[in-house]
């Protein structure tokens, strides 16, 4: 087994972290709101993401950070507020799959990466959209006021 570069390393790591924060904040958000779509749906793809980062790290023989972000995760007082979080998170998500695609060349980690930004871009992006425009089936302005608490 080749070893990683160091890039393929941090790589994996910021990739890692960043679907583990989408995860904590998604959950959050049906912790607040509910079951509500898109967010339960786009969890569950966030599990799977962090699942195919985590094969990744286990091929490797890196050892797997746990999830530091469940408790930590911005709280907000709508559910159209949370679906607006979630287009710039996933605007935000796929500009950093873009660059972190430079730091390797090989072809699972490619793949793989390419893959998480395409359903960012592709499923999650256009969904949080329709919920933050308030589209039948997004519920962008349903949802119980929650006083603008935010954890530190």
């Amino acid at each position: 087994m080749n070893e990683l570069t160091d890039a393929e390393i941090a790589a994996l790591h910021e990739a890692l972290d960043d679907e583990y924060r989408a995860w904590a904040t998604y959950d959050q958000v049906l912790a607040d709101f509910g079951e509500v779509r898109p967010f339960s749906n786009i969890r569950e793809a966030e599990a799977r993401h962090i699942e195919a980062l985590r094969t990744l790290f286990t091929r490797y023989g890196l050892p797997v950070p746990e999830n530091p972000w469940p408790g930590r995760v911005d709280l907000y007082d709508s559910l159209r507020d949370a679906c607006k979080a979630g287009v710039a998170a996933e605007i935000a998500n796929g500009a950093m799959y873009d660059r972190l695609l430079e730091a390797s060349r090989r072809d699972d980690i490619l793949a793989v990466l390419r893959n998480l930004r395409d359903a960012s871009q592709q499923r999650h992006l256009p969904a949080f959209r329709r919920c933050a425009q308030g589209s039948p089936g997004g519920r962008g302005g349903a949802g119980r006021h929650r006083g603008g608490r935010e954890r530190a």
